[in-house]
């Protein structure tokens, strides 16, 4: 193809363009996440925390992963630095060749893995994921799963469309997809709902999936994509993206692994527990898409420039300033959660949607809550090494994330099993007939009572809340050992200025709590509490507006330097310095 124009050149990226490209993310993000709260709302009122949605949660496990490990979700990581190695060095005949062979062979995988999934999809649901679930209960698991592989096809070359515009340091289309895939489900949770019950649902997210693609195509035509009908297999630059991704899908297959368990052992809690931990999860995916994923996005590319480069000191600068923000944004939000969830939660109380299932749901957003700041800060980390062509160091960590996990969940688990009823029954069985022996009757009463208590304050930890702490606790585990292993590496990690911003965003946030505790407290005193929808919005809103500002107020007094700097950076309107120049 003879081109008349040469095509846009990648973007430079300035520390200004970084966050301005920071804000489009989050503007975009949280349009899609309003929308996705808007289908909550209405999924909520309808099948509540039940056997329907139950279904549908597990079946999208396999689907997602799919996506996660083929489509986008690893591939993004090996292919990313390559293809920006490419236009760092002006050879783009270079970068399309590779970008064609990976969408061809990436689409292949997907499409075999997906017809797979679609033949074998009951046994996967009752041998695998959800074996706590009934006959029917798998049946229509099945069927909702072989509708959403669909979309998991049109994902997984979706999910390289976004990889290529944004090592273009494009982001406003990639912004635009998740807003037209969470459109797609809100016309089905709106409209085919009705006709199709829960399957419904399954098709509005085949719509959204089209959608999300169909977006992308315009930025593919501006930065003049060439797409070759060819493997490529015998590309060196194909094969050295499938070495990357290797160790990064074995990474991401632990985490597939330890989804499984969860799914599994929230399958067999009872009716509710698997939505429980849904929702919970979502409500905290909120302000993790918002901060953690947002900045992931934007810093990555450059990261893996200046890696391109051996820019180390731009890198350290880079990634130092992602956490910064990072943290000065998520510690609030977590703490935020945990006071204003509750509250929050309540609002969606209606139809099949009780005080019930809101005390499920926030016993596991409280435990995803301590995760917020780890799975953010993560987002940033592992990036880090992925910008240095590195992939194993993190699969590393995630082996040994997982190891602890199960540990851990394991433990919960047996808490929550009547292996706990029996020990406890048993030693207060021993104890209390020793005090009938000496006429104690009351004293066994007692006992008695306070094995119950106790029981009830473990049944509250090691359910589905303890779930969501095994989780979270991956993320800790992993994330601490990638950071000692980065500072060892570039031989800092701007470490005393991250505490020092750790610190100070953590007090700001204790004078946050406290002012929320006060007015809701004070919101109690004139009947506010459980004083119906209207008055708990308003509750709610007060809440989050008294902790935003007191936190803003505080993190400036505490002197959180990040918080001047923000709107300097975003008024900025200077060219930004050339990748080149600024290694």
């Amino acid at each position: 193809m003879t081109e008349q124009t040469p095509p846009p050149a990648p973007p430079q990226a300035g520390v200004s363009s970084m966050a301005r490209n920071t804000v489009i993310l989050i503007v975009a993000f949280g349009i899609a996440k309003a929308i996705s709260l808007a289908q909550t709302v209405i999924i909520a009122s309808v099948f509540g925390v039940g056997d329907e949605w139950d279904a549908f949660v597990t079946a999208n496990r396999i689907p997602e992963q799919i996506v996660l490990l083929i489509g986008g979700g690893a591939l993004s990581y090996a292919f990313i630095p390559m293809f920006s190695s490419f236009l760092a060095h002006d050879d783009r005949a270079g970068a399309w060749r590779l970008a064609s062979g990976v969408i061809n062979t990436v689409l292949s995988v997907t499409l075999v893995l997906s017809v797979i999934g679609f033949l074998l999809a009951p046994w996967l649901v009752e041998h695998v994921v959800a074996p706590g679930f009934d006959a029917a209960k798998v049946e229509q698991t099945a069927r909702l799963m072989r509708i959403l592989l669909i979309s998991t096809i049109v994902f997984s070359v979706s999910g390289m469309f976004q990889g290529i515009l944004h090592s273009h340091n494009h982001f406003l289309l990639p912004a635009l997809a998740p807003i037209l895939f969470d459109v797609g489900i809100l016309f089905g949770v709106a409209f085919l709902i009705p006709p199709f019950g829960v399957y419904g649902i399954a098709w509005g997210a085949v719509l959204g999936s089209i959608m999300h693609l169909g977006i992308q195509v315009p930025g593919l035509v501006r930065y003049r994509m060439q797409w070759l009908p060819r493997l490529g297999w015998g590309d060196p630059a194909l094969r050295r993206v499938i070495v990357l991704m290797i160790p990064r899908v074995l990474g991401l297959g632990v985490m597939t692994f330890n989804t499984l368990v969860f799914n599994n052992i929230a399958s067999r809690m009872g009716s509710g527990a698997v939505a429980a931990f849904d929702w919970g999860y979502r409500l905290m995916n909120i302000p993790e898409t918002l901060i953690g994923s947002a900045i992931g996005f934007v810093v990555f590319p450059t990261l893996a420039a200046f890696s391109e480069l051996g820019a180390v000191e731009s890198k350290r600068r880079a990634m130092s300033g992602a956490v910064r923000f990072i943290l000065i944004a998520t510690i609030p939000s977590a703490v935020g959660l945990i006071l204003v969830g509750r509250p929050l939660i309540s609002l969606l109380e209606r139809g099949a949607f009780d005080a019930r299932d809101s005390a499920l749901v926030y016993g596991a957003l409280q435990f995803f809550a301590f995760g917020l700041i780890f799975q953010s800060i993560h987002e940033v980390i592992a990036r880090s090494f992925y910008a240095d062509k590195d992939t194993y160091t993190p699969l590393w960590a995630s082996l040994v994330a997982a190891v602890g996990n199960l540990l851990i969940v394991g433990g919960l688990y047996l808490a929550y099993t009547n292996r706990l009823d029996d020990i406890l029954a048993g030693a207060f069985a021993t104890w209390g007939e020793q005090f009938t022996a000496g006429n104690y009757p009351a004293a066994l009463a007692a006992l008695q009572n306070a094995a119950g208590q106790v029981h009830d304050q473990l049944a509250s930890i090691t359910g589905v809340g303890g779930l969501a702490l095994g989780y979270s606790s991956i993320f800790l585990i992993e994330l601490t050992l990638l950071l000692i292993i980065l500072k060892r590496r570039w031989g800092s990690i701007d470490e005393r200025t991250l505490i020092l911003t750790t610190l100070r965003t953590a007090a700001a946030s204790l004078v946050m709590a406290a002012a929320v505790v006060i007015v809701d407290a004070a919101l109690g005193s004139i009947g506010w509490h459980d004083a119906g929808v209207i008055i708990t919005a308003v509750r709610v809103m007060l809440l989050a507006g008294t902790g935003a500002v007191v936190f803003l107020v505080a993190a400036i007094l505490f002197g959180v330097r990040e918080i001047r700097a923000l709107p300097g950076m975003l008024l900025h309107r200077e060219k930004p310095t050339a990748l080149l120049h600024e290694a």
